[in-house]
């Protein structure tokens, strides 16, 4: 039976699988941030709620040029999406009938959303899922007979990093080849500003880069995004937006949140994942699971026996337990799962349901 392909809603994972849903419901299989929304969105509601009664801004505002302040760049580089999904769905109308190149195992929306617009794709594999060492040579050849790689990073389900100077290689080599690189950062602001290429994309008018609100900031029901390009790349992708495709509440809660009065609560995320997933690696390889180096706010898993990976999702979705399965991850074939961070009485319960598993299936 397939399963859904992302985390999230998991009450249609248990109708799919025809299990009685219990009352008590953890779910790991979505990896937003623990904390979530900011607090100035409760408190300021009352002012937020006359934007209901407005037409948006047609340019996105105020949420557009704090996008510029807040990297230190041209509001013509910008193009604001509903979600990074909608970045993704224009990225592959512009890229229609081209051919392009997805890392696996990564984020199903690059696949989806391509096919759907005739693009020929070319898959590579990373071998090494724990590591998830980018086979450059691979690569760099395949860059030859395409016309643009996508690359998560951090990557989406393994939460691996590949080192700045891969990355920085494959660009260069990208731009010999007349190749567009598309980096998904979605999860970058929870590692470093700093590792972020965004500032690379005025050197490098074939680099384009995707980022997301919805996982720091906790807002993923108002769909908020966007993407940074030469202003040419911005300029043609815009033309293929819809009008008001940012509502004003979007734009609004967006700028407030990429604003200096969050550092502190950007800083506390950041130091909260790390210390939970951290704590989580320690206690997998403790029971001998294979773990990825991930670096952000979540971790995936092999088990010690990776036959038994059917039988434990099934055990903990019966204590109302949900883990994100990658059974549509190529390279991962449903033999990993991915835990996203949670509260710390919820990891404990997660960890307290492993044990008693690792306990009784171990010696099997």
């Amino acid at each position: 039976m397939s399963l859904p392909n992302h985390g999230a809603n998991p009450h249609r994972l248990f109708a799919q699988l025809g299990i009685k849903q219990p009352s008590n419901i953890l779910d790991f299989s979505e990896n937003v941030n623990p904390a979530g929304a900011p607090d100035f969105i409760k408190n300021d509601w009352g002012n937020f709620l006359p934007l209901l009664q407005r037409y948006p801004d047609p340019e996105g505002e105020p949420f557009l040029s704090t996008v510029a302040n807040y990297h230190g760049i041209s509001t013509e580089s910008i193009v604001l999406g509903n979600g990074a999904a909608e970045i993704f769905s224009l990225l592959a109308t512009y890229f229609r009938g081209n051919n392009a190149i997805i890392v696996h195992p990564t984020f199903s929306e690059y696949e989806a959303t391509l096919k759907g617009n005739d693009v020929e794709i070319q898959h590579v594999i990373c071998e090494d899922i724990a590591s998830w060492k980018l086979p450059l040579d691979e690569l760099q050849h395949a860059m030859q007979n395409a016309d643009v790689l996508y690359l998560c990073t951090p990557n989406n389900p393994t939460g691996v990093l590949p080192p700045k100077k891969d990355i920085q290689q494959l660009i260069a080599s990208a731009k010999s080849a007349n190749c567009s690189i598309v980096l998904d950062e979605a999860f970058i602001d929870f590692v470093d500003e700093g590792e972020s290429f965004i500032n690379a994309v005025t050197q490098n008018p074939h680099l384009i880069i995707v980022r997301s609100m919805t996982k720091m900031y906790a807002i993923a029901g108002i769909r908020l995004g966007y993407m940074v390009a030469s202003s040419e790349v911005s300029n043609e992708i815009q033309r293929l937006a819809p009008h008001w495709h940012i509502n004003g509440l979007a734009a609004e809660i967006g700028a407030h949140c990429l604003s200096k009065e969050q550092d502190v609560f950007r800083q506390q995320a950041c130091e909260y994942a790390a210390k939970m997933r951290m704590r989580f690696q320690v206690f997998l390889r403790e029971n001998n699971c294979l773990v990825t180096d991930s670096v952000t706010n979540y971790v995936s898993f092999q088990l010690p026996n990776s036959e038994q990976s059917k039988a434990f999702f099934m055990y903990l979705l019966e204590r109302g337990i949900v883990l994100r399965h990658t059974e549509n991850f190529i390279g991962m074939e449903g033999a990993w799962f991915r835990v996203g961070m949670k509260a710390p009485e919820a990891m404990e319960r997660l960890e307290e349901a492993m044990t008693q598993w690792f306990q009784v299936n171990s010696s099997l």
